[in-house]
């Protein structure tokens, strides 16, 4: 006859072992594209000092067309860079 408590124990395991992938499973990190605008928006300051970030080479910037376009990943390491700068005055 099957003991119900081992039945119960493998299944809390494999339970336990699957929460433990889940946990320790490395992030992915989607790269979006943003527009001038959309960043704006997101982190509070007017396009124009976005385009001043970008022509003074703060964040890293693609033309696509007439239009410019910003990695999700480029625009934090610009902000940080930007927030840097802010405070050594």
């Amino acid at each position: 006859m099957n003991n119900p408590f081992e039945s119960i124990e493998t299944r809390l395991s494999n339970i336990e072992s699957l929460l433990l992938d889940i946990k320790h499973k490395p992030e992915e990190t989607e790269n979006k594209l943003h527009s001038v605008k959309s960043l704006a928006l997101l982190s509070g300051v007017s396009e124009l000092t976005v385009r001043n970030w970008i022509t003074e080479g703060k964040i890293k910037a693609k033309r696509i067309g007439r239009r410019l376009f910003i990695e999700q990943t480029q625009f934090a390491k610009g902000l940080e860079e930007v927030k840097s700068l802010k405070y050594k005055r």
